[in-house]
């Protein structure tokens, strides 16, 4: 399936919100991609743009989907017990099929001992990629300004163990504009390590404020104690779920999502949307 004729760069994630952002905008651009997809069936229809199967837990099948493959873009796969695992045969199978370049999204502050639970599979993501002998390129997302919205519950409130904490959220079509300059032009990225976030960072309380005035519903925040929070969620996921709900939020009050870089200017040439600009955007 390979040859010199197939395109030399490599999206995964292209079915989901950010891999689908990307591919869309590296088509407008004009730049020839595979769609390295697990049910290429549901790509995108893009101009210059192949899909091909390719799960992250089946290392044939991702060697012969990136076979000829310069410089691919990871997106983390869902979220399961299993993820770090599928994660590591992905970058094995990659590094295997002869690509020199993976550029992958990972998370604010991933770290061993982060509080939100999924930033350290993060960091065992990145560690695995640094041993991998391909060249890096890794872009660590803040929480997603889209998000912010959602969080907001049909009585009006979003309730989490946040505090008066900050998080520099970042909109989604600003990560995918960072990740298509990069893959467009990687020379003078290898090695980097980019922190994308929002021009602000905000406590629940004014997102509550943001969002009601944008969207003319009453809306506020209230602060649960971690029991609580716990406790409203019981049942609706298991243990391991309820952690990373739980530590979403719990990570902004003990202010790991707080600092705002300058990282999406660079790479993108604008400035980055606030939760403002996003929602006056939907209008």
């Amino acid at each position: 399936m390979a040859g010199d004729a197939w395109p030399k760069i490599a999206v995964t994630g292209a079915t989901g919100r950010l891999g689908g952002r990307v591919a869309r905008l590296l088509a407008a651009r004009g730049v020839a991609q595979r769609l390295a997809v697990r049910s290429p069936q549901r790509a995108p229809a893009l101009g210059g743009a192949v899909a091909v199967r390719c799960a992250y837990d089946q290392p044939e099948q991702v060697t012969a989907a990136l076979e000829g493959v310069d410089t691919v873009l990871m997106v983390s796969g869902s979220e399961t017990p299993d993820r770090v695992e599928q994660h590591k045969t992905f970058i094995d199978a990659t590094a295997a099929a002869g690509v020199r370049r993976l550029v992958y999204i990972s998370f604010f502050g991933a770290s061993p001992d982060a509080t939100f639970t999924l930033a350290r599979d993060h960091w065992a993501t990145e560690e695995h990629l640094r041993a991998s002998g391909l060249r890096t390129v890794v872009l660590r997302d803040n929480f997603y300004l889209d998000f912010l919205p959602e969080l907001v519950e049909a009585d009006g409130v979003i309730r989490g163990p946040a505090g008066h904490g900050r998080v520099a959220a970042v909109a989604q079509d600003d990560i995918a504009e960072a990740a298509a300059a990069i893959l467009a032009d990687p020379d003078g990225h290898d090695g980097a390590t980019y922190s994308l976030t929002g021009p602000e960072a905000i406590t629940l309380d004014e997102a509550a404020l943001i969002i009601a005035r944008r969207t003319g519903r009453s809306v506020t925040f209230h602060d649960q104690t971690v029991d609580e929070a716990y406790a409203s969620r019981a049942g609706q996921a298991p243990d391991w779920q309820l952690d990373a709900w739980v530590s979403t939020y719990t990570a902004i009050a003990n202010g790991e999502l707080d600092g705002v870089t300058d990282d999406i200017p660079r790479l993108t040439g604008h400035r980055a949307r606030s939760l403002d600009d996003l929602l006056a955007a939907q209008r």
